[in-house]
């Protein structure tokens, strides 16, 4: 049984007015759409301290789930009966039984209640080696809450009715605190009055002027502007530098983005500067750190690409969405820069339906960091914050760093991907990247519930795997990718010829006879895949030579690409540390217009029997 502290002499105090305990949170968010419900937490070493305010003179309730749901959760009960505080450890099974857990885990530190609000506040250990209570990591967490106007009694807590909810929360690494001044400027890069069309899925890009600075400034803080209501319809932004040699007439209208009647001056625009995807908040930079204007390096022009999801292909619906960078003359050390890494966004990245786990690999290679690298900054570049990027199929991602063979500490991961979940993770350390090392974006699927191929694609049904590193000093690296051979891929599922030269996209299978005249995506898909031929095929995949970008800002490419081998020694997949308890531990989102050109100019010299050069 818990030992509780003296809590204000409860038992000789009437209730009282809600008030504070002392502790410090640095970290708060709202559970509810109705301000009822809010949270506080802070790490204290192996232990995490929370505090909830909720507006009930009942119970509330608090938790971890793997889903977001009841079944197999974590949870913690808790309130002030009769002037007197309560705290109880339960977890519900898989059939969302509540069951009172025989090892109690939360200590309760403080509680008081008035006659509308109740605060609790208690802590527990990160890993507490107990079966029935989820541990806390670095990757997602779905947090559960509930609250009741009736305390709990003997039996336990009432049925909650509608008084519940689940919020995705990195708890352990979440936005840096910072007080910025409440006179910094800022401008804001918003679309206007953009038409939605009722499809489940649209890219809509729009080139703003970057405000003329005279002299050098630095951003140091981005938050997205949603519009109100369209949190769930505004899946993801990116922010791109594009050529200078234009005048204000690319600024007159918007368009949807990789449509053959797109305005030609948004295909120069391939560098990423920032990146927010849903569930994300404002992005502060280091105090060392900010992301350079009013420099000839620095951008004229920008293009905002705002990814649309509208799976219900709801009418009428009129979005005013964008980005607020806020900005300084108090010049930082160093200028901030955005490397994209990870598979290249293309119909050759294959996942086939069914698969319980699937895994694919995007490889930023050593003889791209290499030649970057040693070209600009011989001593390496500094890694502060990774956004890890996936969509509806993703379970995990993880970013894999190695040196001369040996694989360094994790740079990023999330075991536990919630798609509408996806922000920076700011590093607890800066991780040094140097000539020579090489980078793994590491990514698993759920296909369980799909019955064609996922593919490679700008859909959220289609699929990414990508890492977005913020670092510094600035280099002339924009994208450092790869995509697996796509020959070996059909080779697999028995092709034997296409036909060249290569005129239609996809291109069209010639043999053998059960294969003749479909698209390549329509003989996958024709394949009997089986969980045994799914993870074959997956072996294969993670075995084949890659083709590699190692992209500049301009979009023009270091001499390092084309087909290459993967590197021998590396482990598949990533092993973690064993867990001791008690202790804690384009492009694309998506610009890559050219790949496909690229890949069938690559093709028309292919033969089943040779790779592509």
């Amino acid at each position: 049984m818990c030992c509780w502290p003296l809590l204000l002499l409860w038992g000789l105090l009437p209730r009282v007015a809600a008030g504070v305990s002392g502790r410090t949170y640095p970290h708060r968010t709202l559970l509810d759409s109705e301000g009822k419900y809010w949270l506080d937490w802070s790490q204290r070493g192996s232990q995490i301290a929370f505090r909830l305010q909720v507006r009930t003179a009942g119970y509330v309730g608090f938790g971890f789930s793997p889903t977001g749901a009841m079944a197999s959760a974590d949870i913690v009960v808790g309130g002030v009966a009769h002037g007197r505080p309560y705290l109880q450890d339960y977890f519900t099974n898989a059939n969302r039984e509540l069951k009172k857990d025989t090892q109690q885990d939360y200590r309760l530190e403080y509680a008081m209640e008035n006659s509308t609000h109740t605060i609790i506040e208690f802590t527990r250990e990160l890993h507490t080696c107990d079966i029935n209570d989820k541990s806390i990591t670095d990757s997602t967490v779905r947090v559960i809450w509930a609250y009741h106007h009736e305390d709990a009694g003997e039996a336990g807590p009432k049925y909650h009715d509608s008084n519940r909810g689940t919020k995705s929360l990195r708890l352990l690494n979440p936005e840096k605190t910072s007080v910025l001044s409440a006179a910094l400027q800022y401008f804001d890069l918003v679309n206007q009055d953009v038409p939605i069309p009722n499809k489940d899925t649209t890219y809509w890009c729009q080139m703003f002027k970057i405000p003329v600075f005279q002299e050098k400034h630095h951003v140091i803080k981005v938050e997205p502007v949603i519009q109100r209501g369209h949190e769930s319809l505004v899946h993801h932004i990116l922010l791109y530098q594009c050529s200078s040699n234009f005048n204000d007439s690319v600024l007159e209208s918007g368009h949807e983005c990789y449509h053959p009647n797109m305005p030609d001056a948004f295909l120069t625009c391939e560098t990423v500067i920032f990146a927010w995807a849903i569930g994300g908040e404002g992005f502060s930079y280091p105090p060392h750190v900010g992301l350079s204007l009013g420099t000839p390096l620095d951008p004229h022009y920008v293009l905002l690409e705002v990814h649309y999801d509208n799976p219900t292909y709801e009418e009428g619906l009129i979005d005013n969405s964008g980005l607020r960078l806020f900005y300084t003359m108090d010049i930082r050390k160093y200028d901030a820069g955005v490397i994209e890494a990870g598979l290249w966004v293309s119909l050759f990245h294959t996942i086939p339906p069914g698969m319980p786990e699937f895994q694919s690999e995007g490889h930023c290679t050593l003889e791209c960091l290499e030649e970057a690298l040693e070209a600009e900054k011989p001593s390496g570049i500094h890694v502060f914050a990774v956004l890890l990027h996936a969509h509806l199929a993703g379970r995990g991602i993880r970013l894999r760093h190695f040196r001369k063979g040996k694989e360094m500490k994790l740079l990023a991961y999330d075991d536990d991907f919630d798609f509408n979940f996806q922000e920076f993770q700011y590093l607890k350390e800066e991780q040094t990247i140097l000539p020579g090392d090489n980078l793994i974006t590491e990514c698993r699927y759920n296909t369980k519930d799909r019955a064609e191929m996922t593919w490679g694609g700008l859909s959220t049904r289609s699929e990414m795997c990508l890492s977005y590193l913020l670092y510094y000093p600035r280099i002339n690296l924009t994208r450092c990718a790869s995509i697996p051979d796509i020959m070996e891929q059909l080779q697999f599922i028995g092709v034997k010829e296409i036909y060249r030269p290569v005129t239609t996209w996809p291109f069209i299978i010639k043999s053998p006879k059960q294969y003749k005249n479909l698209s390549f995506m329509d003989a996958m898909n024709k394949f009997k895949w089986t969980k045994k031929e799914g993870l074959s095929f997956n072996k294969l995949v993670l075995s084949l030579p890659v083709n590699v970008r190692c992209s500049k800002t301009d979009n023009a490419e270091w001499s390092i690409q084309g087909m290459t081998a993967l590197p021998p020694d590396i482990e598949r997949p990533y092993k973690a540390e064993p867990l001791v308890c008690g202790t804690s531990s384009s492009s694309s989102l998506h610009r890559d217009f050219s790949v496909n050109l690229l890949v069938c100019l690559l093709l028309l010299s292919c033969t089943l029997s040779t790779k592509c050069l």
